[in-house]
């Protein structure tokens, strides 16, 4: 498996594993429990640069030439001008008073989704796509990780803690009570 950037072609098959990570709030965003809608709402923007889920801010593991798991990471001090483009869409498209919460913020490089497909799940990928973005950013560029966890999701939380995220606070987001997790570098 090799973990690489993204490239705006890889966008078919990145949408729908993003998809598996945040379909409760893309379902939101456009107002309707409708997968195939909320499949193409992402791959709209994945697609498209210069917004928060822009194949720009995407890496893709790559297995057999087949893309089985992608992560959306960006600098959480970027988040109001990468989502504007979104915040645009959805208001103009599904809900004019579309106004999400803040997620991230300035000191961090802030994991929006990350997700394997269903037929490698199990299998470490998730957790290999983890210490590839530890190392990139925590451990060559000092720089600190963050990232949001369902309380309903002990599994996920408690691969986070064991790769050597802490709990930093709690936040809320369409809705969700979410914790954030932070990872810093060893100073």
């Amino acid at each position: 498996m090799i973990i690489r950037k993204a490239q705006r072609s890889d966008a078919p098959s990145i949408a729908p594993i993003l998809l598996l990570a945040m379909e409760d709030i893309i379902y939101k965003f456009i107002k309707k429990e409708d997968y195939a809608a909320a499949k193409d709402f992402l791959q709209y923007f994945v697609e498209r640069e210069n917004n928060q889920y822009s194949y720009q801010n995407c890496f893709a593991a790559e297995e057999n030439n087949s893309i089985i798991g992608a992560v959306n990471v960006y600098k959480g001090s970027d988040l109001i001008t990468l989502r504007n483009p979104i915040i645009d869409y959805v208001r103009k498209n599904y809900n004019p008073e579309f106004d999400p919460e803040l997620e991230s913020k300035d000191g961090e490089y802030y994991i929006d989704s990350l997700g394997v497909n269903p037929n490698y799940q199990g299998k470490g990928i998730g957790s290999k796509i983890l210490q590839f973005l530890i190392e990139e950013y925590v451990a060559k560029n000092n720089e600190t990780l963050g990232l949001l966890v369902e309380e309903e999701n002990p599994l996920a939380k408690n691969l986070y803690l064991k790769l050597g995220f802490k709990v930093v606070g709690e936040k809320t987001l369409v809705g969700k009570k979410l914790e954030h997790l932070q990872i810093s570098p060893k100073l």
